[in-house]
């Protein structure tokens, strides 16, 4: 019995003393940075307010400008990129509102 006791006396000292080094680990200093401000706004166009809500939590406007002019089939193969790869939260009913947009503001027929 006084062996268990023995044992377990040990296992916390071993514990407390893992707790202690990890208490006392120091971390790196916060390293603040700046983000340059967007060259682009999401300007006026069919459900701006939809790909505003829906795109610009991940991303600033300057992304489907340089993707440079695409179809349809092509903004609606990015936008369930987007989905898909990313995780982007875009509702099935969302997505031709958000490929209406884009052919407004860079889209080629």
């Amino acid at each position: 019995m006084m062996r268990a006791a023995g044992l377990g006396f040990a296992l916390l000292l071993v514990a407390g003393a893992a707790l202690g080094a990890s208490a006392q680990t120091k971390l790196p200093n916060k390293v603040s940075i700046q983000i340059p401000p967007p060259e682009r706004t999401f300007g006026p166009g069919p459900n701006q307010n939809v790909v505003m809500a829906n795109c610009l939590v991940c991303h600033n406007a300057d992304y489907p400008y340089n993707q440079g002019p695409m179809t349809r089939a092509q903004w609606t193969a990015e936008v369930n990129k987007m989905r898909g790869a990313y995780k982007a939260n875009i509702s099935d009913a969302d997505v031709p509102k958000i490929v209406d947009y884009l052919m407004t503001i860079n889209g080629k027929p």
